[in-house]
């Protein structure tokens, strides 16, 4: 198995590749920008673009997902309930000052327990609101979409009952794992 994760953007979203080197098949979860660089590695490795997965509809995560479907073929797979969040690209976009990237609807919707990813190396889908986890901290709440109540209740019911050695590549930052998480996270500290 190949994994790579590697910031992408102006808002360093990191941005996933899983690929079987068997099959030379792949999936890319958050290709948000950088496309060229995206594309660049996966035709390097050899790896033919199965999936793209976006974790959620904010610019930094899927602004390149339909430039990367046009490059590859890939169907790409998002929530439907961030459909509205698709629809604002402009108005995300002008938060930022940046151009808003050409968006449309996925190809496909990803829901709670669904298997994604490839043949020996399938994932299933966790539903949890917004960016849920980071290394020592939790997503934002205060953009469209965000609940801080929906995120720890996501929190504690769904994430902190995975073991400790799972490993967590967040939205942005470093990766960590459940362990190191229920240990120092401020935000998971009984008090």
């Amino acid at each position: 198995m190949l994994l790579e994760s590697f910031p992408v953007g102006p808002l360093a979203c990191n941005c996933t590749i899983l690929g079987d080197e068997d099959t030379c098949e792949a999936i890319v979860i958050d290709p948000g920008d950088d496309v060229s660089r995206i594309h660049e590695r996966l035709t390097k490795l050899g790896l033919k673009l199965k999936q793209i997965i976006v974790t959620h509809a904010h610019i930094d995560h899927v602004g390149g997902a339909l430039k990367l479907k046009r490059l590859t073929g890939a169907p790409i797979l998002l929530n439907e309930n961030d459909l509205p969040l698709l629809q604002m690209m402009d108005t995300q976009a002008a938060w930022l000052g940046v151009r808003p990237p050409e968006v449309a609807p996925p190809d496909e919707g990803l829901v709670d327990g669904q298997i994604v990813g490839l043949e020996h190396y399938p994932a299933r889908v966790l539903h949890t609101p917004g960016h849920t986890l980071f290394a020592g901290s939790i997503g934002r709440t205060d953009l469209p979409g965000g609940n801080f109540d929906q995120i720890m209740d996501s929190l504690r019911s769904r994430l902190m009952t995975l073991p400790d050695e799972t490993r967590v590549l967040p939205g942005h930052g470093p990766a960590t794992t459940i362990g190191d998480e229920r240990e120092s996270n401020p935000f998971l500290q009984k008090h």
